[in-house]
């Protein structure tokens, strides 16, 4: 349903496959009491939760790891002024079952940039919104 904003909520099955879709979303956390968002490339477990492989010596895990974050990604289309934003919010944490890491070694998403120590975070999808807009012209 179109609210009256111009912008359709979707709903979390939704939600989950456009982050699919995309390669690259943002973390939301705290530094310093501060608000900070950092990019990151990233991808979906089979339990909806969104895995981001980073160096175990990264301001990131030292400031997210047991800390509830928001995890947004969006596509968006300027001359149609069309495109979604979904956040998923949820508890971060390292990943450190050794079963677990070694499933991840194959599965999960590989780090843009060469890291030494590399660590997988794991955030929860506890809570998954979105929104779409649609601005093209009815045929």
């Amino acid at each position: 349903m179109l609210h009256e904003d111009g912008f359709r909520a979707l709903g979390r099955h939704e939600c989950l496959r456009l982050l699919a879709k995309v390669p690259v979303g943002r973390v939301v956390y705290t530094l310093q009491a501060l608000p900070a968002v950092l990019p990151v490339n990233f991808s979906l477990d089979s339990d909806s939760s969104v895995l981001l492989r980073t160096s175990a010596h990264s301001e990131l895990v030292r400031a997210v790891d047991g800390a509830v974050v928001a995890f947004e990604a969006d596509d968006f289309d300027a001359p149609t002024r069309s495109g979604w934003s979904v956040v998923v919010t949820g508890r971060a944490t390292m990943v450190t079952d050794p079963g677990e890491q070694q499933r991840l070694e194959r599965t999960g998403p590989r780090s843009w940039v060469v890291t030494d120590a590399g660590v997988f975070v794991r955030i929860e999808a506890e809570m998954v919104t979105g929104r779409e807009i649609d601005r093209r012209p009815a045929r």
